[in-house]
């Protein structure tokens, strides 16, 4: 599938508003990210030889489905989801390699065991890492950084550079990328966890 056909046909912006005007400490933007954000945290993400993906923050899809087009046809890709308002359209999408998890990227730990995941190969989050409590976003980067392979990417696409420093103890220095096409304007934080694995 080419990267240019996975936007949704339907268009999902009035959701995501409304996603936003029910938490906003849970959605932190009024719109859904770009075609142009979603194809260049895919290509970050180097998902050509990845078989297990974890993608935290998916809302209504649309980078859900940019990750899907970059990877392999038996890669498997957990989305891991806290607003109930972006479940339904989550589940909308066809594709057997898609799994909707419901909860809390703080407990990432437990539900990569409730999937019977041991490690990942890439791990893609959109969650807006400023807006969580101080406690939560340690726990979360500590999970990723666990969770990931040798080798294994960690990529995050963000309002603020707050995860910049948080994850920078764990995986070092950041690639970091600006899209200015998307509104608001993202910075694009990427990392490899050191080590020889060869599955990202």
């Amino acid at each position: 599938m080419q990267l240019e056909k996975v936007r949704p046909e339907r268009d999902d912006r009035l959701e995501f508003f409304q996603g936003f005007l029910r938490c906003p400490r849970q959605t932190a933007s009024l719109v859904p990210s770009s075609r142009f954000l979603e194809r260049r945290v895919a290509h970050l993400a180097a998902l050509a030889g990845a078989q297990t993906v974890v993608e935290l923050g998916p809302g209504t899809g649309g980078t859900t489905r940019a990750l899907l087009a970059a990877m392999p046809p038996h890669a498997s890709l957990l989305s891991i989801e806290i607003s109930p308002d972006f479940i339904a359209n989550l589940r909308a999408i066809e594709d057997e390699r898609l799994i909707v998890h419901h909860g809390n990227a703080e407990r990432l730990a437990e539900i990569l065991q409730q999937h019977t995941w041991a490690s990942v190969d890439a791990v893609v989050s959109g969650i807006p890492f400023s807006l969580l409590r101080p406690s939560g976003r340690r726990h979360v980067v500590e999970a990723i950084w666990s969770a990931l392979t040798p080798g294994g990417r960690f990529v995050a696409y963000q309002i603020c550079g707050r995860i910049r420093q948080l994850a920078q103890p764990l995986f070092g220095p950041a690639q970091v990328a600006v899209e200015l096409r998307n509104f608001p304007p993202l910075r694009i934080y990427a990392w490899r966890k050191a080590g020889d694995g060869n599955s990202a």
